[in-house]
C-alpha cells in the first residue's frame, strides 16, 4: 500500500476529471424526464469498473433502473468485501438557488475546503464517494496490491427508495455473497476528526391529502362557512408535536431504544459547537425535543417533519380562493428497535382521527427502512478505525447519524452480512440541497484510505 501516494499524485488530475465527467450526466431517478440519462450513468459507472479491472462487469436489468455490478476474484479462499454505492441523484430544485449550474461541476474554494471543492448535484451523494471506490479498487488492482476479493453493486434507485433493490438481492443471493459490506454514503465530522457512522435512523414517509369541498370556492362568497383543507392540514400537522416537540402519535415511542447514559456520555466527547452549528445555518436558535442535546436530537432520538406543502393557488399576484385539496409530505426518522411499518400504520390511525369533520384524509405510504446499528467490536469497525489511523494519524470517532440507508438493514436480512459504513463527506457539503459539493481532499483522501480497509480487513479475517 505504500505507494497509494505516489498512485494519487500522478493520477490525480484524471481522477478528478472523470468525476466531473460523471457529475455532468444528469441522472435524475425521481424524474421520468431523466430516464436516460440514468441509464447512461449506469453504461459510464460500467465502463470505468472495466477500467479499473475488474474481471467481470456487467449491467443488470431489474423492474426499474439498473445495478451496475463488477467483481475482481484473486482467491476464493480470501476474504470477499462487496461494496454499494449508488449512481442516481436527488432533482437540484430549487435551481435559483445554485450558485453555478448543478450539472455544470465546478471547483471553487470555500472556508472548509481551502483546496477547492467540486459543486455539482450528486458530488458528495453519492457520485463522489462511489467513485472513490472504483479509483482505490483501481489502484489496488493495477499496483497488485489487492489482498482479498472485490465485488462492487452500484444501484440507480438509492434516491426514490431502493424499490427493485430487494428482489434484486434475493435472485442474485449467490452471486452478491461476501463476508463484509463497504459503503461511502455518509459522513465524518470533520477533515481533521474522521469517524466512523456506526449507526443509521430508519425512515417512514408519508404523503397526506386533505379534501374539503368538491371544487375550489370563492373565499369571500363561502370563507368562513366550509372547512378549509389548507387550514385544516396546517391544524393538524401543528398537533403532531407538543410543546416539548414530543411526538404525539399514541404509541410512537414504545419501542425507542433508550440509549444509557454512559453511551450518551461517550457521544457527548465527540466535537461539537453550538455557535458554529447555528452560525453555519444562519439561524439564532435550535429546537428539538425537550431533554436531549442538539446532537442527540439529530441521531439517537425519532423525528417527524414536514418535508413538503401545497395547495391552493400559488401562482403571481393574487387569487381569492378556497382549495378544494391540500396536501403534505412528511417524514420520520426512526431509531432502533422502530419498524417503519408499524409507524407508517400509527401515523395513518393517528392523523384520521384527528381529521374534523367535513374533510376526508388520505395517507399514502410512500418508501421506508429499518434502522441499523454496527458492532464496534466487530473485524470490520477495526479494521476501518486502523484505516483511519493509517491516513489520518487519529483514532475515528464512532458516530450515529441523522441519515438514513434503508438498504443497510436490507443486507443483513437478505445477504446476512454486516456493514461498514466509511463516509469522507462533511455536513455542510449540502448534500440534497443547492450548492451540493464535495471536497477535493476528502475525495483524494478516500481514495488512499479505502485500500488500507482492504489490507487490515485481510490480516484480521485470515
Amino acid at each position: 500500500m505504500e505507494q497509494i501516494n505516489d498512485y494519487i499524485n500522478t493520477h490525480k488530475d484524471r481522477f478528478i476529471s472523470e468525476l466531473i465527467e460523471l457529475l455532468k450526466i444528469p441522472s435524475i431517478s425521481a424524474d421520468p424526464a431523466f430516464s436516460q440519462d440514468v441509464l447512461e450513468t449506469a453504461r459510464a459507472v460500467e465502463k470505468s469498473l472495466k477500467a479499473a479491472g475488474c474481471d467481470k462487469t456487467e449491467i443488470c436489468e431489474t423492474k426499474g433502473y439498473p445495478v451496475v455490478y463488477a467483481e475482481k476474484i484473486i482467491d476464493p479462499s480470501l476474504p470477499t468485501v462487496l461494496v454499494y454505492g449508488h449512481y442516481d441523484v436527488q432533482p437540484p430544485d430549487p435551481i435559483e438557488l445554485w450558485t453555478s449550474p448543478p450539472f455544470e461541476p465546478v471547483i471553487k474554494k470555500t472556508d472548509l475546503h481551502p483546496e477547492g471543492a467540486i459543486f455539482a448535484r450528486g458530488a458528495c451523494d453519492d457520485k463522489g464517494q462511489m467513485y472513490m471506490h472504483v479509483k482505490a479498487v483501481e489502484f489496488m488492482i493495477k499496483n497488485d496490491a489487492l489482498p482479498c476479493n472485490v465485488k462492487l453493486m452500484i444501484e440507480g434507485e438509492e434516491e426514490v427508495g431502493s424499490d427493485s433493490l430487494a428482489d434484486f438481492l434475493t435472485e442474485h443471493k449467490e452471486k452478491l455473497s461476501n463476508d463484509i459490506i463497504l459503503i461511502s454514503d455518509t459522513g465524518m465530522i470533520a477533515n481533521d476528526v474522521p469517524s466512523i457512522t456506526t449507526g443509521l435512523r430508519g425512515l417512514s414517509y408519508v404523503e397526506v391529502e386533505v379534501t374539503g369541498p368538491n371544487r375550489d370556492l370563492h373565499s369571500g362568497i363561502y370563507g368562513g362557512a366550509v372547512p378549509n383543507p389548507i387550514n385544516v392540514l396546517n391544524k393538524m400537522i401543528a398537533s403532531l408535536h407538543d410543546e416539548n416537540n414530543h411526538i404525539t402519535i399514541p404509541g410512537f415511542y414504545d419501542r425507542v431504544e433508550e440509549v444509557s447514559a454512559a453511551e450518551r456520555a461517550e457521544m457527548a466527547k465527540a466535537p461539537f459547537n453550538l455557535d458554529e452549528y447555528k452560525k453555519a445555518l444562519d439561524i439564532d436558535d435550535v429546537q428539538g425535543e425537550k431533554g436531549f442535546t442538539t446532537s442527540e436530537r439529530y441521531s439517537i432520538r425519532p423525528t417527524l417533519d414536514v418535508n413538503g406543502i401545497w395547495g391552493g393557488y400559488t401562482g403571481e399576484g393574487a387569487k381569492t380562493v378556497i382549495a378544494s385539496k391540500a396536501y403534505a409530505k412528511i417524514s420520520m426518522r426512526l431509531v432502533p428497535d422502530q419498524d417503519p411499518d408499524e409507524i407508517t400504520e400509527l401515523f395513518t390511525t393517528h392523523f384520521e382521527s384527528i381529521a374534523p369533520k367535513g374533510v376526508k384524509v388520505k395517507v399514502t405510504p410512500h418508501h421506508g427502512g429499518l434502522p441499523y446499528v454496527t458492532n464496534m467490536d466487530s473485524l470490520g469497525y477495526q479494521a476501518a478505525a486502523k484505516a483511519y489511523e493509517t491516513t489520518f494519524d487519529k483514532t475515528p470517532v464512532p458516530e450515529r447519524t441523522g441519515g438514513s440507508i434503508p438498504i443497510v438493514a436490507l443486507f443483513e436480512q437478505v445477504l446476512e452480512s454486516k456493514t461498514i459504513l466509511m463516509g469522507f463527506g462533511l455536513d455542510s457539503d449540502a448534500i440534497h440541497s443547492p450548492n451540493e459539493h464535495f471536497g477535493v481532499w476528502n475525495y483524494l483522501k478516500g481514495i488512499e484510505t479505502i485500500p488500507y480497509f482492504y489490507k487490515y480487513y485481510t490480516e484480521l479475517s485470515t
